[in-house]
């Protein structure tokens, strides 16, 4: 199952967050989300736990919790939309 982390302090390593997500499960997979100009973090990540029950256990008890200051947003992951380009609209057209 994929989970979202959000809310998380800019601060915030891979590391931590494969650290209390183990406490209730596998973590097959963290991906701290950073800008790719900057390598800042955007404040969110994406882990993966490969057993459902210990994915929904791991949300249910990391939702809310608070890490170095911020209380995470912690839940399923959505499906990434495609974004299929397109552009156009706005400007002149001659």
């Amino acid at each position: 199952m994929n989970i979202y982390a959000g809310n998380l302090d800019f601060s915030v390593q891979e590391s931590e967050l494969k650290e209390e997500f183990s406490k209730h499960g596998t973590v097959e997979d963290v991906r701290l989300i950073t800008d790719n100009q900057t390598g800042r973090s955007k404040g969110f990540a994406f882990i993966e736990m490969p057993n459902e029950e210990e994915a929904k256990a791991a949300i249910e008890k990391l939702n809310g919790l608070e890490l170095k200051g911020r209380a995470l947003k912690v839940n399923e992951a959505r499906p990434r939309r495609e974004n299929r380009g397109g552009g156009g609209g706005g400007g002149k057209r001659w």
